[in-house]
């Protein structure tokens, strides 16, 4: 992908949002867009930071360690965690990211506290909400959310948002519909909600952080 390619990509995505905020009769500057890099390597990744994004998110930690310390040499970047993580990389998510979507459950929160106490370092944090009850997918049951969100509170930890990835195959609305009731009864702000195939009627609903990989980098070879 070229910088012109890459810019191309960028202001078609930007527009679209601020097409569903003004339809939501929502400031298009109250979304953040999140460029998912998983799977793509460094020189994919430099159009987009020369065409002026910067922030950006992976899946897994090991990945992103191994690519973003050298990339945000050259760009003030904000990194997101938007894929699942294991208790036993939250230190080194602590160190690396500006924000976790993934914490959902309490093993995760002690392990998060923890890190977050000896680094010094606040990563924003949301919880992510298994928001169609699906047992094979990450997630808090929505049953567990208020005992989940006590828990993290007394362990000290300033949860701001919640995170969902709906069914597969089925009308997202609804489900970006109940997550945003579900920050509205906890008092949370933000929303990470919407990818590439729904990120616009995720920002009608309220989403505060959409998460797009494909309409950015183009499908994944293989």
């Amino acid at each position: 992908m070229t910088q012109e390619e890459a810019a191309e990509r960028l202001a078609g995505v930007n527009a679209r949002i601020a097409a569903a905020a003004k339809t939501a009769r929502r400031a298009a500057k109250d979304v953040t867009l999140i460029a998912v890099s998983k799977m793509h390597d460094a020189p994919e990744i430099a159009p987009l930071i020369a065409a002026g994004h910067r922030v950006f998110g992976e899946n897994r930690v090991q990945e992103a360690e191994s690519k973003w310390p050298a990339l945000r040499e050259t760009a003030d970047i904000e990194l997101h965690l938007v894929g699942q993580l294991q208790s036993n990389k939250a230190d080194a998510a602590v160190a690396l990211f500006d924000a976790i979507h993934s914490l959902d459950r309490p093993s995760l929160v002690a392990a998060l506290a923890k890190a977050i106490d000896a680094q010094g370092r606040h990563p924003r944090l949301f919880v992510q909400v298994n928001i169609g009850a699906e047992p094979q997918k990450g997630g808090c049951a929505i049953a567990d959310l208020p005992t989940l969100l006590g828990s993290a509170s007394q362990a000290g930890l300033n949860v701001e948002g919640l995170m969902c990835v709906p069914p597969d195959g089925v009308e997202a609305a609804p489900y970006f519909a109940l997550l945003a009731k579900l920050a509205r009864d906890h008092g949370l702000p933000l929303l990470s909600m919407g990818m590439s195939g729904d990120y616009e009627t995720a920002v009608t609903l309220g989403a505060t952080h959409v998460r797009v990989g494909t309409a950015l980098f183009g499908a994944r070879q293989g």
